[in-house]
């Protein structure tokens, strides 16, 4: 079996209430998916504070960003990469920590925005991730393609899957078998959103590989 850890993910500040909610429903989180900007009507951008919170309660932090709604262009990509790194130094997350793009099934997708944003990535102290759905939408076509474009997008980034979905668990119920979606191509799929929008607590709920878990901030 796959050395696994198990965390949520939340559009929602990681308040003490929140974080009550989780433990109490839930268990206690390895890590903490938080979006990088406040989105009107979507997410609460992460402060200073809530990750002095976070840190303290010995939780990682999975960063993601999310102010875009299409990831089309080479341009568009770069920018996108910039921002988020931009972001990320202004919070003090760690050098070498993975930062996921919040690429939604919904979304326009082509290859030129993938590598763009790998790119960046890999000039920068931070590590490329994309957060998408390899079956519904057009990530899958635009991500092989990426990787024919360039062998840093191969090498170099990490896939958090979408799918499937059997639905949130508890920690001690979590999936035994790490079965995230896949690229039909070659792909790091290290992390996996196994179930969205609990009844309990406005959380999803996540596993992902030890080796990506060790590279969080």
């Amino acid at each position: 079996m796959r050395n696994l850890n198990w965390g949520v993910d939340s559009a929602a500040a990681v308040t003490e209430e929140l974080h009550q909610c989780v433990i109490d429903n839930f268990g206690r989180p390895d890590f903490w998916g938080r979006y990088l900007s406040t989105i009107p009507n979507v997410s609460e951008g992460l402060t200073p504070d809530e990750y002095r919170y976070i840190q303290n309660q010995g939780i990682k932090l999975m960063p993601i960003y999310n102010n875009f709604q299409a990831a089309v262009g080479s341009r568009a990509g770069a920018v996108a990469a910039r921002n988020a790194i931009f972001k990320s130094r202004q919070l003090g997350i760690p050098e070498g920590t993975f930062i996921f793009a919040n690429v939604e099934r919904f979304f326009e997708v082509d290859s030129e925005w993938i590598v763009a944003w790998v790119e960046a990535f890999y000039n920068s102290p931070y590590r490329p991730g994309i957060y998408a759905d390899p079956d519904e939408g057009p990530f899958n076509e635009a991500y092989c393609q990426a990787t024919n474009m360039s062998n840093l997008v191969r090498e170099q980034a990490v896939i958090w899957s979408a799918e499937p979905e059997p639905g949130t668990t508890t920690k001690r119920n979590a999936p035994r078998q790490f079965t995230p979606s896949r690229p039909d191509c070659e792909a790091n799929v290290w992390a996996w959103q196994y179930g969205r929008d609990a009844d309990e607590c406005p959380i999803d709920t996540v596993l992902m590989e030890n080796r990506l878990y060790r590279e969080l901030a």
